[in-house]
């Protein structure tokens, strides 16, 4: 297992935490942490990646690494603001452009999400081992509004209509359909899990936006979350 853990704007301590706490549940798999896409030598020798970042950017030989990691066999596990990099203009946040590589892997680019309340999570495909017996239910989380590569399959999806003020330029979503919270994505003989949910922010993570913020654990205090995270890790070592 290879964990990369950086995500601006997110407490990647708590979150870097209760990861390696998942994985050390199982005796038989071994860890290494970095903060960067560019741990060659620790991605090749994985089996499986782990990926809980916001705004972490790969250069062009990261993001063909990260693409024949999963081309050719590996299985990689993207949490929360992996597929987020922002760029900040006057008129707003949005998307930072390029990384196409980079997204088609993930399967995604996130757009924007309105401000955190909560919304009903429900299953796309139960007979999938990653959700099969699980029931829907309800979260506090970001509600991440994306782009999706062809081929991604649903696994858990909620629905999202309306206008927000939550700093984005692509704020207005008026179309009724599903907005998927997690997925996979084959890409060649490897395969990615992606979900969106997992935002956490420490008193401190918004700086230099502002000084302090409100501590939010989110989706982490949800045993449902935690359920799912422990189903990917057997689902991506098996």
């Amino acid at each position: 297992m290879h964990l990369i853990a950086n995500a601006k704007y997110h407490d990647t301590d708590f979150a870097r935490l209760e990861l390696l706490k998942l994985l050390a549940e199982n005796p038989d798999l071994r860890t290494t942490v970095s903060g960067t896409f560019g741990d060659f030598d620790a991605l090749s020798a994985a089996q499986v990646l782990i990926t809980y970042t916001c705004d972490l950017r790969p250069t062009p030989d990261e993001q063909a690494a990260l693409r024949d990691f999963v081309d050719g066999g590996g299985r990689w596990i993207a949490l929360h603001g992996t597929n987020a990099l922002l760029d900040f203009g006057p008129d707003g946040v949005k998307c930072a452009p390029g990384y196409d590589t980079f997204m088609d892997t993930l399967g995604s680019r996130f757009i924007a999400h309105p401000l955190t309340e909560p919304y009903e999570v429900t299953v796309s495909n139960p007979e999938h081992p990653l959700v099969a017996g699980m029931d829907s239910f309800t979260t506090t989380d970001e509600l991440y509004l994306c782009t999706y590569s062809e081929g991604v399959q649903p696994l858990l999806e909620t629905r999202f209509v309306g206008t927000f003020s939550s700093g984005y330029v692509d704020n207005e979503w008026p179309t009724d359909e599903p907005r998927l919270v997690a997925y996979t994505h084959a890409v060649g003989d490897g395969e990615v899990f992606y979900c969106t949910l997992g935002h956490c922010c420490g008193e401190h993570d918004m700086r230099p936006i502002r000084s302090t913020t409100e501590v939010v654990r989110g989706s982490w205090e949800n045993p449902i979350f935690v359920d799912l995270l422990r189903r990917a890790i057997t689902w991506a070592s098996s």
